[in-house]
């Protein structure tokens, strides 16, 4: 039987897995800046966590669409319940991030401590969450995974 396959790839290879560090090191990192601005008042940090939950968002926005096609793709994958549980923590993490910027760019600074800097902890643990049913998916029921062996080049 061959493996779940990812719909979106370039040369046979996914395209969600190239996609996903970005966001994820954005989010985590605005959590760093919200804790570093918490401790300094350091207007750098909150300009800092702004932008990283502004780019967070975009690479998440190309990383969910690419994840849906996959997602579509193969009825194999849409059947497992660790992709519902991926995608659907996935989508709790953008909507709690997105809320998360608009706060920031339309209140400023005030809006980090305590509550940015709490709905960013939220999202890490969410992400420590969805990362791990998403490698379920990889390493338990080989989405993605080449049913082909490297050849000798």
């Amino acid at each position: 039987m061959t493996n779940p396959k990812s719909t979106a790839q370039i040369a046979g290879h996914p395209i969600h897995p190239m996609l996903i560090p970005f966001p994820v090191a954005c989010f985590v990192l605005a959590f760093v800046s919200d804790v570093a601005f918490w401790r300094t008042s350091n207007e750098f940090w909150a300009n800092a966590s702004l932008w990283l939950l502004g780019i967070g968002l975009i690479m998440a926005a190309l990383a969910a669409v690419v994840g849906v096609i996959d997602l579509m793709g193969d009825d194999r994958i849409r059947n497992l319940n660790d992709a519902w549980l991926h995608a659907g923590g996935n989508v709790i993490a953008v909507l709690i991030e997105l809320y998360n910027w608009y706060s920031r760019y339309t209140e400023g600074t005030s809006a980090i401590v305590p509550t940015g800097l709490v709905l960013s902890l939220i999202v890490v643990l969410i992400l420590l969450f969805t990362g791990w049913k998403g490698w379920d998916m990889v390493y338990r029921n080989h989405v993605g995974v080449s049913d082909v062996a490297d050849q000798p080049r």
